[in-house]
């Protein structure tokens, strides 16, 4: 069954609107968008002028990327207007549900209060690891499930969960969408779920060029889905999503040379990963550094307001993501240059005396090359 079945019904028949650049008319003279004929001060390229809604180049160089079908490709303004659409798409406000899991990316949320659905979650245990029990998740779906989130590697906690996601495609088939956030999969050394969707048509990847590639201020994503879902997405979203100056942007991100040097810098920043891990596991004021699988790591210390003061005092500024169910005390800290995580760990060690890293368990191998995923079954 293909998933648009599960669109909302009042979706069904939904028009798209045509903008001027989706019309399929194109000439040297345009006068069909009301546009300024001139360009503006300061202005470059045909900035006066609507861009194309999905650019053709873009695609071609993200399709090839992704390892997907240009057709499985609709392309926006980061993750989070994907996420935004595939709520609006499928959930209807009030009888609707989505489940995911707890702690994780917070647009879901915020996008299911926006959209009047309701939002469930699977608990995770800190202690566990954040491991999850898939058949746990799976139980918390019903008839009225029409999105499950998972975001893997999952932020703010860096577990990946990719061992799970066919498990959880074959369960859900014909019920719900499976959507896989892989923001941060380029620093977790396991391929994407991308290869799931030839098999599963109910699986959607989001893809971002914000960390990896290092284009966080140009809001460039990708959702990539069977064909008919993306295709639905591309009918209900803004007309022209993508501004022209951020593609020109993407483009050079994406020629050979810039992704080889993107791929330079992220084997840099996971060796940095691993030393700022040791070095954070070795203070006196760090009780547990969690090993991740992302750009991130998430650390508790004894008292996690002084250790953000700390920081700030030395003009560093972390995540505080202690409001989250089961991260009292806790910081999400972004793996910075080489020079800013000695400054980080210079300031966190001069107020708090370190102790031997050689007696502090820092964090157990068999996570960083494992999924976090609870034998089926099994109570994690």
């Amino acid at each position: 069954m293909s998933m648009l079945a599960r669109v909302r019904p009042d979706l069904a028949t939904f028009r798209a609107y045509v903008s001027a650049r989706s019309s399929g008319l194109d000439a040297p003279i345009r006068l069909n968008a009301n546009e300024s004929p001139w360009p503006g001060v300061n202005a470059s390229g045909d900035c006066n002028r609507y861009p194309d809604p999905q650019p053709a180049a873009l695609r071609t160089r993200l399709a090839a990327l992704y390892g997907v079908g240009a057709a499985q490709l609709w392309m926006g303004r980061g993750s989070d207007e994907a996420i935004d659409l595939l709520l609006r798409a499928f959930c209807r406000a009030r009888r609707d549900n989505i489940v995911t899991l707890a702690p994780t990316f917070g647009m879901y949320a915020i996008g299911a209060r926006l959209q009047g659905a309701e939002y469930r979650e699977l608990a995770l245990d800190a202690d566990a690891g954040f491991a999850f029990d898939p058949e746990r998740l799976l139980a918390l779906t019903d008839a009225n499930t029409k999105l499950v989130i998972v975001c893997s590697p999952n932020n703010p906690t860096g577990t990946l969960y990719h061992n799970a996601l066919e498990f959880l495609a074959g369960n859900l088939r014909g019920r719900a969408l499976l959507v896989v956030d892989e923001a941060y999969i380029e620093f977790a050394g396991v391929p994407s779920a991308v290869g799931l969707i030839d098999r599963h048509d109910n699986v959607a990847v989001l893809r971002t060029l914000s960390k990896a590639h290092a284009l966080a201020g140009a809001r460039i994503g990708a959702l990539i889905a069977h064909e008919d879902v993306a295709a639905f997405i591309g009918r209900i979203a803004a007309p022209y999503p993508l501004p022209a100056p951020c593609v020109t942007l993407a483009l050079e991100a994406l020629d050979p040379a810039a992704l080889r040097a993107a791929g330079t810098r992220v084997a840099k920043l996971l060796y940095e990963r691993e030393r700022v891990a040791l070095g954070l596991a070795s203070l006196q004021c760090v009780v547990h550094v969690w090993p991740s699988r992302a750009n991130f790591l998430l650390v508790r210390f004894t008292d996690g307001r002084a250790a953000l003061e700390r920081a700030m005092a030395a003009g560093i500024v972390v995540r505080d993501v202690s409001a989250q169910a089961g991260l009292d005390q806790c910081l999400r800290i972004t793996i910075g240059t080489p020079e800013e995580n000695d400054a980080l760990l210079d300031a966190l060690f001069k107020s708090r005396r370190s102790r031997s890293v050689a007696s502090t368990p820092i964090v157990k191998r068999s996570r960083q090359t494992t999924d976090a995923v609870s034998p089926v079954g099994d109570a994690p």
